[in-house]
């Protein structure tokens, strides 16, 4: 794709790309809002580096991309700021080391997030995105029929027969995260409503495949999750302070590495509010459980 009024320097051969020139502080013209949509399609993920961006800036930027969520479905937002989310690693040992794709278990997921660097290690503390439309094209054809009629199970619910150890601080956060339980039907297969690309619509919150029993469905989504986290699926985007990384979070997993210790991390995310997945049969998502009109605010439904 050709770009105008940005300049485009990809990272890694399938994901990511830097955009420069971009100072999103400013009042962007419209032209350069579409472009930056476009390389978040085309990219995935896109990251500004150095940008001198406070939360109101962020919040601003966001909205220009569609209407904003709250800063999370359970989780508390930022005091005085209902659509951040703040994580400060230095308060909380809550820390997402592990690949998702963010709040999955709403029958809306977002469209994207816009993350803002504030405090960053001097070593580690790296984040990684996958491409999961990659991932999809890699699998053999036998493996994306399968895939292709596959539904899934997606919940913020914590199965605790399986944590007996965990610290009480982790249990608290975990009874926060949890203090609504909420379910849905996703397509293991979603169809992207800007490209029209088919990518695994899974991660961390899948819970089982219906009709298979649990061990069934973690062998199967074990397998599937695999092509996704293939280094050549993936980018690495070493933190700076004052970096933002904007992903689509219908086409992408991601990982924070907590490789960093007690070092103090601290980063705010506002997210996009996301449309119903629909799948390769042309049916949509379904909420089995919770009410995602309470993290969209306005939600019309459909």
């Amino acid at each position: 794709m050709s770009y105008q009024n940005i300049e485009v320097k990809p990272i890694a051969g399938r994901i990511g790309a830097k955009i420069k020139g971009v100072n999103l502080a400013e009042n962007l013209s419209d032209e350069i809002i579409s472009e930056i949509r476009k390389a978040l399609v085309e990219y995935k993920v896109i990251f500004f580096r150095g940008q001198e961006l406070d939360v109101n800036g962020q919040v601003a930027f966001a909205q220009r991309f569609g209407k904003i969520t709250t800063a999370h479905p359970t989780v508390p937002s930022l005091p005085g700021h209902p659509e951040v989310l703040d994580l400060d690693y230095s308060r909380t040992v809550a820390r997402a080391n592990s690949c998702h794709t963010d709040v999955t278990f709403v029958d809306r997921p977002p469209l994207g997030s816009v993350l803002r660097a504030l405090v960053i290690p001097p070593t580690g503390g790296d984040t990684i995105w996958a491409n999961s439309v990659t991932a999809y094209q890699d699998l053999p054809k036998h493996l994306r029929n399968l895939a292709d009629k596959l539904w899934a199970v997606h919940s913020n619910a914590y199965d605790y027969a399986t944590a007996f150890d965990i610290p009480q601080e982790v249990k608290s956060y975990r009874d926060v995260f949890t203090s609504t339980v909420y379910e849905t039907l996703h397509p293991v297969v979603r169809i992207h409503p800007e490209s029209g690309e088919k990518g695994l619509f899974i991660g961390g919150f899948v819970r089982q495949i219906p009709g298979l029993s649990p061990t069934e469905s973690a062998d199967i989504l074990r397998l599937l999750q695999s092509y996704i986290t293939r280094p050549e699926n993936t980018v690495r985007w070493r933190w700076q302070v004052g970096d933002v990384a904007f992903w689509d979070n219908r086409a992408t997993q991601h990982y924070a590495i907590a490789d960093y210790g007690d070092q103090p991390r601290r980063v705010q995310r506002v997210t996009i509010a996301g449309d119903l997945p629909l799948g390769i049969d042309g049916k949509s998502s379904q909420a089995i459980k919770g009410d995602s009109s309470v993290y969209i605010p306005n939600l019309v439904a459909a």
